[in-house]
């Protein structure tokens, strides 16, 4: 005889080795470890039966630690692949490093002393900055592989490979076969922090840029059009305003535009001060003008600004006349005086108007940013400090100033230097953007954007771009394959002379260039062709190297897979890799190299703040995944939560990161790793091929279940398709707290631990919670890659698969959706929800104790629905057949007896309960409480051999022993 309170050993209790902590710092490596040593990524990637699915990696500077953001880029990435391997798609991940460039070649030079920067020789720099970048891939891969991301880690692609600069060399030799890409003197953005051009996408543009703006008088000389000759009295006290934010271009002036749909006047200046007595500028400015200046302007005669064309005025610094030209929509009124001050060696719209003037392109500034001998008196000055001081002193010497003044506008950085750049011109290479464009527009309106506003981004940045300057003033870098005679200067690059470098560099690397003698570089028929050559100087833009890296990568490595699936990296990129990807790849093929675009935001505190060093919040990837030095505020999270982090968030806008932020998430890793955990403790003793019921068999509750599920992991399925993973962070975490943890498994315990072990009520149930626990492993793979393993780890039944990536994507069968069931039950788990809350308030009025210690009487106005529920409601004082220990109201509500009331119910009629409504009274339950279930039962005591237990349990000791 059992004594009293010693039931426990009779009771199924849960029993599993799965860690109720995560232990991540641990577990994850071990895990990873099981990786690598089962080459499970590996045979996934070439045995899986799908097509290949190529997601083309867009390469990271190798040239320091990495950060939340890239944190962020790689594991959404790793989710994408995951899945697509889970689905059963071959998935072959090459991680890609941009390896040359300004970046590196600064870190370089900032770790060596001046000394030893002075005997520095490019091949000396190529070789210290080619050992930088390796080391630095070598830290940042391990960094990568940590966060769980899966990829062909051993043979990356490295823009410093032999075979990727070949490839790229090919991609420009095709690009100049077809004429795209030609040499020529133009404005470019220049820095002189760096001492090379930039492109585009290395500009920044912070906010809080203060110039020194300045209003400035040109003295007309001549009319030089029939239109003008009523201006003639106003000779020689006449002059043209200009207003600009760049003062140190003047010195090469060389015309001044106006907008010929505009009205211009002559005003008259009423001050005696001014050198000028009479100024041309545009009628609707005449009020400010007037205002800013500090001066009466009178307004003498009006004219359209086309007939201002040709007349002719002074250098203010020089003795040198220019003439006033047309310019085009972009002079306004919004400020200014309506004329534009031109030098066309000194920006864009100018060297424009200056090619259709044929003005020559006067650019007096070296690459340091100094004036050079063309400007005179003003030689040796740095032109944004001394050089603009000393320009608007001359001026106001002179009596040409009319107004000086600061202005606050967004103006060009170098992003690596965090320094001013400026327009100048100089000798470079560029591609013809102008020469594709159409097919560019064409190829991108084929593309689909993730989100759809990364298409109208991308659009106007290309129909905006005529040219793309790809040379660079480097020693780090692909070299443009170019001789030039020595006598005439003409550059020397063709078919037969890109395709011999081409050769030697994918045989010998980029070095070659440096290292092997002209005579060596050249094919053999230029030898001795009575012509003396020089090799070329200039490496190729980075955004180059990396936007060919489809040749490289896609069309090489990856054969057959070109135009990749899908590029995914920051919204920064449109004008960045995206788009040199783009222009290269329709330049030589007429096509997009990816067929979607997924872009991503940067990341920000909680705050919604810019992390950075100076703020102090700066969450470090490495110190959420290891913990910090104080690990009670900084506890080691594990890669699982950085990665749950990036499901649950809108990536396509900027997310946020902080202390509160991880804890969230840690904490919804926990409740997916409990509802895991009693899943696992609860299938220890089954088997699913000789225990599980069949489904036609299920009761009914099970078999809504297995509906439910339909609906959730469907919903799964397409969150992953769409790539809507916050879909998915969602689906999952309610799956598992709310029809889980609060519903099902709540009502399941008492089927699985009181029912005999291999009853049929324990497994049915069972067999729901295989089916939920191998689907719920499958449908955190992509994200809790650690986790999902882990729990395939320890399933307490032999499957076909050694890690759950090889059992493939989530398994539900059509015949589990029942919506007319899910209609019923979704009514009882409402009537569930009140019941707990009415439970609740006699809870805190110390009425009952546990919920068993309850009697519910319910009432419900539906006649039809309460006719439903009294089948889930037998009269257990009458044992009857058909039921079927489940699909009853008290184990679904967790009370120990319910009665359902009707519309003529004493209690109905004595209380004046309205019966359009639903009633929820709380009794205490009758009986006495089981020691074994703690059920209360009228029926305890009716065994002398068990008198402290139910009538259910004493049958389930009977079947037990």
């Amino acid at each position: 005889m059992i004594e009293p309170g010693n039931y426990k050993n009779t009771v199924n209790l849960p029993q599993t080795g799965f860690n109720m902590r995560a232990n991540a710092a641990k577990r994850e490596i071990e895990i990873q470890n099981f990786w690598e040593d089962n080459q499970i990524y590996h045979h996934l990637s070439t045995k899986n039966p799908g097509r290949l699915f190529t997601l083309h990696d867009g390469p990271p500077y190798a040239n320091g630690t990495l950060h939340l953001g890239h944190a962020l880029n790689k594991i959404l990435k790793d989710i994408i692949n995951r899945y697509q391997l889970l689905q059963g798609f071959k998935v072959r991940y090459i991680p890609g490093w941009d390896c040359h460039g300004l970046p590196i070649e600064l870190k370089v030079l900032q770790k060596m002393k001046s000394t030893e920067r002075q005997n520095l020789s490019p091949l000396i720099l190529r070789q210290k900055a080619k050992e930088f970048a390796l080391s630095t891939v070598d830290e940042q891969r391990k960094s990568f592989k940590r966060y769980g991301v899966w990829g062909d880690w051993e043979n990356p692609y490295l823009t410093l490979k032999p075979e990727y600069e070949a490839a790229q060399i090919a991609v420009f030799g095709q690009m100049v076969l077809q004429g795209y890409i030609y040499r020529g003197l133009k404005p470019v953005h220049w820095s002189p922090s760096s001492q090379t051009a930039l492109a585009e996408a290395e500009l920044e543009y912070p906010e809080g840029h203060t110039s020194r703006s300045i209003y400035a008088a040109f003295q007309v000389l001549a009319l030089g059009n029939s239109h003008l000759h009523k201006l003639a009295g106003y000779l020689p006290n006449l002059a043209v305003a200009i207003w600009t934010t760049t003062p140190w271009t003047i010195p090469a002036n060389l015309a001044v535009a106006v907008n010929p749909k505009l009205d211009y006047a002559v005003v008259e200046v009423q001050a005696e001060i001014m050198r000028f007595k009479y100024l041309i500028i545009a009628v609707d400015l005449a009020e400010n003008l007037s205002e800013t200046l500090g001066v009466g302007l009178s307004v003498k005669t009006i004219f359209k600004g086309k007939n201002l064309e040709h007349l002719t005025y002074k250098n203010p610094l020089f003795e040198r006349n220019s003439p006033v030209v047309l310019g085009g929509d972009y002079i306004s009124t919004d400020s200014g005086t309506g004329l534009v001050h031109i030098a066309p060696g000194h920006g864009r719209e100018d060297y424009i108007i200056g090619q259709r003037y044929k003005l020559p392109i006067l650019s007096p500034v070296d690459h340091m940013g100094k004036f050079t001998k063309e400007a005179g008196k003003f030689a040796g000055l740095n032109v944004l400090v001394d050089g603009t001081q000393e320009i608007i002193s001359t001026l106001t010497s002179n009596g040409s100033l009319l107004k000086e003044e600061l202005y606050f506008h967004k103006y060009p950085y170098d992003w690596r230097t965090k320094k001013p750049t400026i327009f100048r011109a100089t000798e470079q290479w560029f591609a013809s953007v102008e020469g594709f464009r159409d097919a560019a527009l064409k190829a991108i309106s084929e593309v689909q954007w993730i989100p759809a506003q990364g298409e109208h981004r991308i659009i106007p940045m290309v129909m905006e771009r005529s040219d793309w300057c790809i040379s660079r003033q480097r020693s780090w870098g692909v070299p443009i394959p170019v001789f030039y005679d020595e006598e005439t200067g003409e550059p020397l690059l063709n078919k037969e002379t890109i395709n011999h470098i081409q050769g030697i560099i994918g045989e010998k690397g980029s070095d070659a260039w440096w290292e092997l003698s002209i005579d060596e570089l050249l094919p053999e028929q230029y030898r001795n062709n009575g012509k003396s050559y020089r090799k070329g100087t200039d490496t190729m833009d980075v955004w180059f190297d990396s936007g060919s890296s489809w040749a490289s990568v896609v069309c090489q490595q990856l054969q057959s897979s070109y135009p990749a699936d899908i590029y995914l990296e920051g919204s920064d990129q449109h004008r960045g890799w995206f788009q040199s990807s783009l222009l290269t790849s329709v330049a030589v093929n007429g096509i997009a190299p990816y067929k979607t675009v997924l872009t991503h935001g940067f990341t920000l505190d909680e705050q919604g703040r810019k992390q950075s060093k100076s703020l102090g919040n700066i969450i470090d990837p490495r110190i959420v995944i290891n913990g910090g030095k104080n690990q009670k505020k900084e506890p080691p999270y594990g890669a699982d939560v950085l990665r749950l982090w990036v499901s649950s968030v809108d990536y396509t806008s900027d997310v946020p990161l902080g202390e509160n932020i991880l804890r969230q998430m840690a904490d919804v890793r926990q409740k997916i790793r409990n509802t895991a955990r009693f899943l696992l403790g609860n299938l220890y003793d089954f088997n699913p091929a000789r225990d599980a019921v069949f489904f036609e068999d299920l009761p009914e509750l099970d078999r809504y279940m297995l509906h439910r599920m339909t609906e959730v992991f469907n919903n799964v399925t397409k969150a992953f398709d769409n790539y809507q993973f916050f879909r998915f962070f969602q689906t999952v975490q309610n799956f598992c707290v709310v029809d889980l943890s609060n519903f099902y498994l709540d009502v399941a315990k008492d089927r699985l631990y009181i029912s005999v072990a291999d009853s049929y009520r324990r497994r049915s149930c069972q067999t729901v919670l295989q089916i939920a626990l191998e689907n719920l492993a499958r449908a955190i793979g992509p994200v809790l890659c650690h986790m999902a393993e882990d729990i395939w780890q320890f399933l307490p039944y032999e499957t076909p698969y050694k890690s759950v990536f090889e059992a493939g994507w989530i398994r539900t069968e059509d015949k589990w959706q029942n919506p007319e069931l899910a209609t019923f039950w979704k009514k009882i788990r409402d009537i569930r929800i009140e019941v707990n809350r009415c439970l609740e308030e006699e809870r805190m009025k110390k009425e009952i104790g546990s919920s068993l210690q309850a009697k519910l009487l319910l009432y419900t106005p539906d006649k039809e629905f309460r006719k439903c529920l009294q089948k889930l409601n037998p009269n257990h004082d009458i044992p009857i057949e058909n039921s079927n220990g489940v699909d009853e109201l008290r184990y679904i509500l967790l009370v120990s007896q319910v009665i359902l009331l009707e519309p003529h119910d004493p209690i109905i009629q004595s209380q004046n309960l309205p019966q359009d409504q639903q009633h929820i009274l709380i009794r205490k339950a009758e009986g006495k409480k089981c020691d074994r279930c703690w059920n209360y039962s009228k029926r305890v005591g009716d065994s002398e051999e068990h008198p402290l237990l139910c009538e259910r349990c004493i049958h389930a000791l009977a079947k037990r022993f």
